[in-house]
C-alpha cells in the first residue's frame, strides 16, 4: 500500500523463464507492492509454470499468442478488476530495475501525476548501459518528431515501465488501441489528448541476452505506426479528422509532460 493506496504491479510476459523471478522478488523487496498480475502471452517456456508459484500473484495466461498490446489490455483490465489504485508496468525480463517503484508509485499516490514514466534517455546514460546506437538514435529521432506533431515534450515514448492511476486508466478506451508493439505508443497519445501532464523519471536500463527486444523489421513496423498515430493526432487536434482513437474523448487544448 502507498497512503492506503492499493499498488498493483503488471507484468506483460511472454518467454520470461529465465528472469521472471529475478523481477519479482525485487519488485516485493520495495515493500509497497500489494498484488503482482503476470499475464502469459502463450509462451513456450516455463513461464506460466514459475508465475503461479510465485507467492502475492494473480496468473493469467492466453490460450495463443495475442500481441504485446493485448497483452496489456489483460494486464490492466485485471489490475482494476483486482482493485489496483496505483498501477505499475514493470516488464518480467529485468532490463527495467524494480527499485524505482517506489518513486513512481510516490508520484502517482500524490495526486501530482496520473501518468508517469521510467525513462531510458533522461540522464544521458542510455548507450553507456547497453543500447545499441542504431536504437538510441532511432529513439532520439522518432521522440523528436512525435513531440513536434503531438506538442508535447517528453524525452521518449518508447519506455516500457509505467506508472498510472486507477482514475486515469478507467478513462482510456484501450479497446481501441493495436494488439501490436504500437499499443503502447496509442495510449501515450490517448493521454496527452486529454490535456494529462506525463512525468518521468530517469531509469538506468540493462542490456542482455535474456533480455526482450523487437527485431529490426518489427522496429520499423512499429516507428511507422507511431508516425501515423502522431499524424493523426495533429490532424485530429486540427480538426481535419476524428480517429476512432481519439472519438468520445474530451480534448484540451493544451497537454503537456515534464
Amino acid at each position: 500500500m502507498f497512503k492506503n493506496r492499493r499498488v498493483v504491479v503488471v507484468m506483460p510476459a511472454y518467454n520470461a523463464a529465465c528472469t521472471l523471478r529475478r523481477t519479482y522478488d525485487e519488485v516485493m523487496a520495495q515493500g509497497i507492492v500489494d498484488l503482482v498480475i503476470v499475464v502469459d502471452d502463450a509462451s513456450h517456456d516455463e513461464t506460466t509454470a514459475i508465475a503461479r508459484m510465485l507467492p502475492d500473484t494473480t496468473v493469467f495466461t492466453h490460450p495463443e499468442n495475442r500481441g504485446y498490446g493485448a497483452n496489456q489490455k489483460t494486464c490492466y483490465r485485471l489490475a482494476l478488476e483486482n482493485g489496483g489504485d496505483i498501477i505499475i508496468m514493470v516488464h518480467p525480463d529485468y532490463q527495467y530495475t524494480p527499485k524505482l517503484i517506489p518513486a513512481m508509485a510516490s508520484m502517482i499516490g500524490s495526486g501530482l501525476y496520473h501518468c508517469v514514466l521510467a525513462s531510458r534517455i533522461l540522464g544521458g546514460h542510455a548507450v553507456r548501459d547497453g543500447m545499441p546506437v542504431w536504437k538510441y538514435a532511432a529513439n532520439r529521432g522518432l521522440t523528436l518528431i512525435e513531440n513536434i506533431l503531438i506538442g508535447a515534450k517528453l524525452s521518449e515514448y518508447h519506455t516500457g515501465y509505467r506508472a498510472f492511476s486507477r482514475t486515469l486508466l478507467e478513462r482510456l478506451p484501450l479497446s481501441r488501441n493495436s494488439d501490436d508493439f504500437v499499443f503502447d505508443n496509442q495510449m501515450l497519445a490517448q493521454i496527452l489528448w486529454l490535456g494529462q501532464t506525463i512525468a518521468e523519471v530517469s531509469c538506468p536500463t540493462k542490456y542482455f541476452a535474456e533480455a526482450s527486444s523487437i527485431n529490426f523489421r518489427r522496429s520499423v513496423k512499429y516507428g511507422l505506426g507511431c508516425l501515423r498515430t502522431s499524424l493523426s493526432f495533429r490532424l485530429a487536434r486540427m480538426g481535419l479528422s476524428r480517429p476512432d482513437l481519439f472519438a468520445g474523448l474530451p480534448h484540451a487544448t493544451r497537454s503537456s509532460s515534464y
